[in-house]
């Protein structure tokens, strides 16, 4: 099982980012699939969720307006797009897998910095 994030870097607040996510290992259309974030000194947080079929979405109120997931169930990827972004976005970014019954999968995480 592999989730593999990309896409986090250096950004000027106000500017975006697109995070991806890239699984294998595991019936990706079967499991919902979440976005997690954790800052220094700070607990891990839930960004947004996507269901399986992608009906559904979910968003920390921190980040509604500003980003939005994606998942794309033939590439084996979910994306987060992240907008107007600001310095308290800052934080290593987790892709995660989840389904009723099974196990979690975790990936290694991106870090996104914002700063001028």
């Amino acid at each position: 099982v592999q989730l593999v994030e990309s896409g986090g870097g250096l950004v000027q607040p106000g500017g975006s980012l697109r995070l991806s996510c890239v699984v294998s290992g595991f019936t990706f259309s079967s499991y919902t699939m979440n976005w997690y974030r954790q800052a220094p000194g700070k607990e891990r947080e839930l960004v947004a969720a996507i269901s399986s079929a992608a009906v559904y979405k979910n968003y920390a109120d921190s980040v509604k307006g500003r980003f939005t997931i994606s998942r794309d169930n033939a590439k084996r990827t979910v994306y987060l797009q992240m907008n107007s972004l600001k310095p308290e976005d800052t934080a290593v970014y987790y892709c995660n897998a989840r389904a009723t019954g099974r196990r979690d999968y975790w990936g290694q995480g991106t870090q996104v910095t914002v700063s001028s």
